[in-house]
């Protein structure tokens, strides 16, 4: 019998697979105050950083170090628990000063003091059109750069035994707030294609790097050599893996394939061309609440408090890392999620509104609606200082008609969030769950009057199937 699962309704134009570019109708760009200024803070070390098993996955750590040891950049940390192999490996030289435990003494946070000038651990540098896939492989476990690989369906740790159909390269962040990664990409072409000459041998099927219209040909990714190039158009969640995925070659029950992003292609290009672990990268820190926003170089893992301060509006104000849809809220003494190109201050929500003024009966001239239930969307460009404010309780779930405006797949959103609720796998499967990750309910959350928290409704259900089918 055939894996394959017949989704409702499945109605893709298959053309879009060759046309190589594609436009995404359904969805809607947020508009907000406070996005990043095209100038780039240069790199100065931290005083701190912090490598998160829970930023991964399904990761089981098992710790290889103990506090106080004195580790180098690119040094393994832990390693998962049923796969020694996959290694996870310190971004900066200096010392494990704690490793922070939460219930069940699960490791949240290994934290490391870090030197003023950095020490790589050498690897050696090597062409990886040289190589074959196991060496590729194994150079990459070694220095600890496997786990910027992810796999769908789950968004789990890419396995190393494993073959993809294809790999995924989202080239763009539509995102509210988004960094402009062409931008950000400026001046590592070469680390890049070295990136993807690397990936390129872990795959027999394509190597797919989505890329922008807005750049009208003219984008960093122009040279790239040894890829699938495809150009989006379109309102978020565009730049999602998920939706890229599903309109060039949607993904079906048995297969496997993985993704990444440009950033992390540039770590692994610099692997190659270095001998070395170098886990810097370019993130946005904007918002309503910053005053100064802007690009900064920084380490993965970095301590927030070092680009913050000195430099945040008073007021009482929520930091996400990561943007504001799908981030984590930090505290101002956090530190930067995994695979975080962003870092977003807004208002935090939770002062009163006069119902005249600001309230459900003012006549909404500055209050953002996913529908036209105010004259602003009159104002196409119009920009929005949003807080976090859910402007309502959790209700009843019912059928609005809301939720498929902005979701971009040909799937039933509400159908399958909730054969998710219901853990009903089998329903699950012919919804199209192994198409979708929680961040593609992003919108849907925003737009549901019912408050529901999506996000998590879905991360939950894929959590439950995935070790269902272990």
């Amino acid at each position: 019998m055939s894996n394959k699962v017949i989704h409702l309704p499945r109605l893709i134009n298959r053309y879009n697979q060759m046309a190589g570019s594609i436009r995404i109708k359904k969805g809607k760009d947020i508009k907000m105050v406070g996005s990043s200024e095209k100038t780039i803070i240069p790199y100065s070390s931290p005083d701190v950083v912090a490598v998160k098993p829970t930023d991964f996955v399904g990761i089981k750590p098992k710790m290889l170090l103990k506090e106080g040891a004195e580790v180098k950049a690119g040094t393994p940390l832990f390693h998962e628990k049923q796969n020694d192999k996959i290694l996870f490996s310190s971004p900066v030289s200096g010392e494990v000063t704690e490793i922070v435990r939460g219930a069940k003494r699960k490791i949240l946070e290994v934290r490391i003091l870090a030197d003023k000038e950095t020490r790589f651990e050498e690897y050696g540098a090597a062409d990886p059109k040289s190589l074959t896939k196991e060496q590729v492989t194994d150079k990459m476990l070694k220095a600890g750069v496997w786990p910027l690989l992810r796999q769908r369906p789950f968004s789990t740790v890419a396995d190393p035994f494993g073959v993809p159909r294809d790999i995924y390269i989202s080239g763009f962040d539509s995102a509210p707030l988004g960094p402009e990664l062409d931008f950000l990409i400026k001046g590592q072409e070469k680390e890049f294609q070295a990136g993807i000459d690397a990936l390129s041998r872990l795959t027999k099927g394509k190597v797919h790097l989505a890329t922008s219209s807005q750049h009208n040909g003219h984008s960093v990714y122009s040279g790239v050599q040894g890829v699938e190039k495809t150009e989006f158009s379109g309102p978020h969640p565009s730049g999602n893996v998920s939706v890229q995925v599903h309109h060039t070659k949607a993904l079906n029950k048995g297969e496997v394939i993985w993704y990444t992003y440009p950033q992390e292609v540039i770590i692994i290009g610099r692997l190659f061309l270095t001998g070395k672990y170098d886990a810097r990268r370019r993130i946005a820190l904007n918002g309503s609440m910053v005053e100064k926003p802007s690009y900064h170089e920084v380490i993965g893992g970095t301590s927030l408090k070092g680009i913050l301060k000195g430099n945040l509006k008073e007021g009482h104000r929520r930091v996400i890392s990561g943007n504001v849809l799908t981030g984590a809220k930090v505290s101002e003494e956090g530190f930067l999620g995994a695979f975080d190109t962003q870092v977003c201050v807004i208002p935090e929500g939770d002062h009163h509104k006069f119902l005249l003024t600001d309230g459900w009966l003012s006549p909404g001239l500055k209050r953002f609606s996913m529908s036209r239930s105010y004259p602003s969307w009159l104002m196409p460009g119009k920009k929005y200082d949003l807080d976090t404010n859910l402007n309502g309780e959790i209700r009843s779930f019912v059928v609005t008609g809301q939720l498929e405006q902005v979701f971009p797949f040909e799937i039933y959103p509400m159908q399958l969030i909730k054969s998710v609720m219901a853990n009903d796998i089998d329903k699950m499967e012919s919804m199209g769950i192994y198409e979708v990750d929680a961040e593609d309910f992003a919108l849907c959350e925003v737009a549901c009057t019912s408050k529901i928290d999506i996000q998590k409704v879905i991360r939950d259900g894929m959590e439950s199937l995935r070790m269902e089918l272990a």
